[in-house]
């Protein structure tokens, strides 16, 4: 939590941010002879390092997840399969309840596209999530960022970037209502004296019809804990932040610096106030690495072994992709400035305002990533970094890996006693489980501020005075 003027008034939140395939965000890491990524198709994988998060006092895992390759290079798809630039990339979903199964206070997100999952479908798999996990599930809302995730689902390419959030708020407007409006919270009764499983007069149709779905209802699960699964969002752009402002209960950034992390929460705060909410609503979580050692020297020596195996083209190659450019037909040492395909003009522009000294290279796009957010040092020294971004603004960090799962050992052996020490993380021991929601706001479902909330049986409320209209009538 922060106050208004930035500077933290709590520990910080501490999630582990995964993917379950074998190249994430540190493109090459995966080769280092202790990282275990390779067996990513190994659920005893994931399971294992839940209990490490679990007991090192992480509060969650976060899943990334793509429906699809993000771009081409060079012209075709063999970098990405060659570096394995998240291909093979399994479903986050699938092993979520076995995840939380293994363990009791630690919460699950994952990020589901509106392409991939019908609105029904999809609520219903969250809401019984939820059920299982006792309220432990948090949802990252993503609206698609390539032609190829959306040929894979019959189009023929992505759509605008603007509609995608129209899209995506009638996605949410389908899902608010099967959560909140198709179950009154007294409809599941389980009277076995009486025989009735729900009352019939608190379980409700939605009866949507909208541009892209139409959905009767109701929904076939009963409230599950949360109601709503705990929701994320990462939007860069105005319009995703818009979205992030008005539906996001967690934000994720990935700011280069904690000046400009500063600057990007507030913006999205003053954002969430223009919508109706507090702006102490929203959560706002920095995704950072760490290089942990004895002494400064060793840190970066182990740093150093670290990004000898990295891998600059397979960044160049995401990074393109993500900002919808073949890179690939570029030397890496090329300057910058010769680059004359379309679409890199943004490029250009975004590297030339991070290297304002010097003529950049393509490499540089790399050499960014890698370094964004990046501390290396002794655990006090890490947490003396920590506190920076603290006093920006942010709420929480956002874990990011080179090997998994000895990143997150090492953080959790020896930063976390040091943030605990300061007041930056909480001492879990003897906490007790909480839904996800609940340990991030003290709320099991959203707050009246939260657009979920106008949902909450709204049917209910509607379909009553109809009823006693219709009493009227017979008596």
């Amino acid at each position: 939590m922060t106050d208004l003027d930035g500077r933290a008034a709590a520990p910080l939140f501490y999630s582990a941010f995964l993917q379950n395939t074998v190249s994430h965000l540190q493109h090459g890491a995966w080769q280092l002879p202790e990282a275990e990524q390779d067996r990513m198709n190994d659920l005893d994988l994931w399971v294992n390092l839940a209990r490490s998060l679990e007991d090192g006092g992480f509060d969650m895992m976060f899943f990334a997840d793509m429906t699809g390759l993000v771009h081409e290079f060079s012209g075709g798809i063999e970098k990405f399969v060659a570096s394995g630039l998240h291909i093979p990339c399994n479903d986050p979903m699938v092993i979520v309840s076995a995840i939380c199964a293994a363990t009791r206070r630690l919460g699950v997100a994952f990020t589901s596209s509106v392409l991939q999952l019908h609105p029904f479908e999809f609520a219903r798999k969250m809401s019984t999530l939820d059920h299982a996990t006792r309220g432990r599930i948090g949802w990252n809302v993503v609206t698609g960022m390539s032609d190829n995730a959306a040929r894979n689902f019959g189009l023929e390419e992505l759509v605008d970037h603007d509609e995608r959030y129209e899209w995506a708020e009638e996605y949410m407007e389908v899902v608010y209502k099967l959560w909140q409006a198709s179950w009154d919270d007294e409809a599941l009764v389980l009277d076995k004296n009486a025989g009735i499983v729900a009352d019939p007069r608190h379980v409700h149709r939605i009866d949507h019809k909208g541009q892209r779905y139409s959905v009767q209802g109701p929904h076939l699960v009963s409230p599950s804990p949360q109601r709503v699964p705990f929701l994320f969002q990462a939007g860069a752009s105005s319009r995703g932040r818009d979205f992030a402002a008005k539906h996001a209960e967690v934000v994720f950034l990935l700011s280069p610096t904690p000046a400009s992390a500063g600057r990007d929460a507030a913006d999205i705060r003053r954002r969430c106030a223009e919508f109706g909410r507090d702006p102490r609503d929203i959560k706002i979580m920095q995704g950072m690495t760490f290089v942990v050692g004895d002494t400064h020297a060793a840190a970066e020596a182990e740093a150093a072994r670290i990004d000898a195996t990295l891998d600059d083209a397979a960044y160049v190659a995401f990074a393109g992709g993500v900002m919808g450019v073949d890179l690939g037909f570029a030397d890496l040492d090329q300057p910058i400035g010769d680059l004359r395909q379309r679409g890199t003009e943004s490029v250009v522009a975004w590297l030339r305002q991070a290297i304002p000294d010097r003529e950049p290279t393509v490499r540089d796009i790399a050499r960014i990533h890698r370094s964004a957010g990046r501390l290396v040092g002794t655990a006090e020294e890490i947490a003396d970094g920590i506190q920076q971004w603290a006093d920006a603004g942010i709420d929480g960090i956002n874990v990011i890996n080179y090997t998994i799962p000895g990143s997150y050992l090492s953080f959790a052996d020896s930063v976390m006693p040091e943030l605990r020490r300061r007041g930056l993380a909480r001492d879990t021991e003897n906490a007790d489980p909480s839904t996800l929601r609940a340990r991030f706001t003290g709320s099991d479902r959203p707050d009246e501020r939260h657009p979920a909330h106008q949902y909450l049986n709204s049917i209910a409320n509607s379909v009553a005075p109809a009823a006693e209209e219709r009493e009227a009538r017979t008596a």
